[in-house]
Order: C-alpha cells, then sequence, then structure tokens
C-alpha cells in the first residue's frame, strides 16, 4: 500500500498513527507530497488531490481520513480502535468527529490567513476559532467517556491538539484546561506521535 501525505496535514498525520498503533507500517509505502502543487501521482488517485489518500496493492484509492482510518482498523492483529457496535463505537465515532470538527475550523483559520489580506474574512475566521474554543472546553469530557484502552478518539483528539500547537499557539489552548494539557502530555509520547510530529 501506498499513503500519500504531508507531514503538516493533522489528516494525515491520524492516518499514519493509526497505521503505526496497528503495526501496519510493514506494508505501507509512505509517499511525501504537497497536495497544493497538484501533484500527477496523487491526482491520478484522488480526484480532488488531497491527502491523505491511500492506495491499495490492487490500485483501488481510498481518500478521507475517516475512510483510511477505519480501512486501516480492518487490518493486522492489534485491538479494534473503533469499537464494532453499540453505545461505545457511537462514543469513539462522536469524540473522533469532534476533533475532526475542530481541525476543519482550525485548517480554516490556516487558509484564511494565507489570502491577501483584503479578501480575509474576519468573521469567518471568529466562528471558526470559536468553534475551537468550544470543541475544546467539551473534549475532555469526551476523552473520559471513552471505553478502555486505545481508540480512534484519541488518536483523533491527540492529532487535532498537535495541530493546534503546530498552527495555532497564539490560541494558547492549554490556558484553564490543565486536565486535557495534561492528558496531551501523555498521549504525544505514544511512539507513533513521537515519528509523526511535523516540527
Amino acid at each position: 500500500m501506498q499513503l500519500f501525505h504531508a507531514p503538516t496535514s493533522p489528516y494525515a498525520r491520524k492516518c499514519r498513527v493509526v497505521a503505526r498503533e496497528r503495526g501496519l507500517m510493514g506494508g505501507i509505502e509512505e509517499i511525501v507530497c504537497n497536495p497544493y502543487d497538484d501533484p500527477a501521482a496523487l491526482q491520478a488517485k484522488n480526484p480532488l488531490t488531497r491527502v491523505p489518500a491511500l492506495v491499495l496493492d490492487d490500485g483501488t484509492a481510498l481518500f478521507d481520513s475517516p475512510v483510511i482510518c477505519e480501512y486501516l482498523d480492518s487490518l493486522g492483529e492489534a485491538p479494534a480502535l473503533i469499537p464494532a457496535a453499540g453505545a461505545e463505537r457511537y462514543r469513539v465515532l462522536v469524540a473522533a468527529a469532534l476533533a475532526q470538527g475542530m481541525t476543519d475550523s482550525a485548517l480554516g483559520i490556516t487558509m484564511e490567513s494565507r489570502r491577501p489580506e483584503g479578501e480575509r474574512s474576519p468573521a469567518a475566521v471568529e466562528r471558526w476559532r470559536a468553534s475551537i474554543l468550544r470543541g475544546l472546553d467539551a473534549m475532555m469530557m469526551h476523552l473520559q467517556g471513552l471505553p478502555g484502552g486505545l481508540t480512534l478518539a484519541q488518536i483523533a483528539c491527540g492529532t487535532t491538539l498537535g495541530y493546534l500547537d503546530l498552527r495555532h499557539g497564539a490560541l494558547n489552548w492549554r490556558h484553564g484546561r490543565s486536565d486535557l494539557a495534561a492528558w496531551f502530555a501523555d498521549f504525544n509520547e505514544r511512539p507513533a506521535m513521537q515519528e509523526t510530529d511535523p516540527n
């Protein structure tokens, strides 16, 4: 398999952490690319020209990080990161969706900051920023409600917080959230997180 990714992409990092936690890296070639350069190899597999994109051995391409993560979770012998059914499954998926939405908002702010100053929307940035702050305030509650063991939710939350550190340090997300900060400090020590750290 081939995994197209950009080292700073939080979506791709989530998939890369999942692959490592599942013990799958022996069968995955990681291909670094910049999707904004519209590389032909990526475009041929993902018409959206976005990362991550996972190309299976038969040439089938999977894209969008939740799809790739679910596929990777079906491989290998490690315990499942997404429960198969019941309330636990939806607690994991909702917590992962919270992190995904926060990442979407953070990326929106990042991209808005790269537009010419006269074309930026302060109202959009403020809306995205407010959604991130609300998500941060809710994240610890979601983490505490998860089933035992590692799940996709912790990985999604961890890579989201890592992206806030990378691109939005001025947000100072740890302020007033000591429990969440302590959780992240511990989770970020996992080898899969260290190996995929974009810094």
